[in-house]
């Protein structure tokens, strides 16, 4: 065990872990951060998708160990002061469904709005392919992201 001090969400957070712990257990099971989804545990469907300074990462496969002094920023911290406008197009356009993939669907389309400001359809679905949606929602998901792109443009 361990002494980590991560900045998650803009703020400074101390626990004791093993170092080799998947952020994900951190963020859920000792920072409350419930909103990072647990899905496969391999990396594979992006429900557990966190920023690590800014960039989409697999919150399972990356230790608290390798974040280091990268800022984390979880779904709970995307909007913090209000809904950022991918999570308002995502209401508008009723992207989920049953939402369990949601959280990570959406740190996902943040991160690829914040590299590529108006992505077209084939950008969006490469950004997006290690996010899995059980219920098939694939395509309110791209017309969300076409929508969060023109309010951030406005």
């Amino acid at each position: 065990m361990a002494q980590f001090t991560l900045d998650v969400n803009g703020q400074r957070r101390a626990f004791e872990a093993d170092g080799e712990m998947p952020l994900l257990w951190a963020l859920r099971d000792l920072l409350e951060l419930t909103g990072t989804k647990y899905g496969c545990g391999i990396g594979m469907c992006g429900a557990c998708t966190v920023h690590l300074d800014g960039a989409s990462v697999r919150s399972c496969q990356t230790t608290v160990a390798d974040v280091g002094s990268r800022r984390i920023t979880t779904i709970e911290g995307l909007g913090r002061d209000h809904l950022h406008p991918v999570q308002e197009a995502w209401i508008a356009e009723q992207a989920p469904q049953c939402g369990y993939c949601q959280s990570g669907q959406i740190m996902s389309a943040a991160a690829l709005l914040a590299t590529i400001p108006h992505p077209t359809d084939a950008q969006i679905d490469d950004a997006m392919a290690g996010n899995l949606c059980r219920c098939g929602t694939y395509f309110r998901i791209r017309k969300a992201i076409h929508r969060a792109a023109q309010e951030m443009k406005s």
